[in-house]
């Protein structure tokens, strides 16, 4: 299969996402040698969970299957561009490119019709922003506290045979 082929799948799963209640249409897939290792669309309301982004769904199915937390040399396919969480999610997981359909800016401009009580809004530009800032100079004020004790359990960790 082509990318085309499985940005088009990404937009398939987001279509079924629209289709079903507490779930909003976004949608993904992880790809690994051409092969699809992972599917995810949002289901954020209906697991009243903020993370069950698209993209997110997809790396959590892709790792399961996979049995693996290392997802590099794969490519994520999105119906949409991911957001500040999904892209650190990718991140975090070393998926090595993404491939996207719409923008973030089409998809506000679009669902901005939608009333505010069925989706929440936000500032994606201003989350991109302070999602790589240190914790404290954004938006949530932040008290670093008992710093010892948490150093303590990630030193007895770390030192623990693996």
């Amino acid at each position: 299969m082509e990318e085309d082929g499985f940005l088009r799948r990404a937009i398939a799963l987001s279509a079924e996402a629209a289709a079903r209640p507490g779930s909003e249409p976004f949608g993904a897939v992880v790809v690994r040698d051409g092969q699809v290792v992972g599917e995810g669309f949002n289901r954020s309301r209906d697991r009243l969970d903020p993370t069950s982004h698209g993209e997110t769904e997809a790396i959590r199915d892709a790792c399961r299957r996979l049995g693996t937390l290392d997802l590099s040399g794969c490519v994520l396919f999105s119906s949409c561009e991911p957001c500040a969480l999904c892209v650190a999610a990718m991140e975090i997981a070393g998926i090595a490119r993404v491939v996207y359909a719409a923008s973030l800016a089409d998809s506000a401009r679009v669902l901005a019709r939608v009333p505010a009580g069925l989706r929440r809004g936000g500032d994606v530009a201003a989350l991109r922003r302070e999602a790589g800032a240190p914790i404290g100079q954004g938006r949530m004020p932040a008290r670093r506290a008992l710093v010892a004790e948490a150093v303590a359990v990630l030193e007895a960790w770390a030192a623990a045979p693996a």
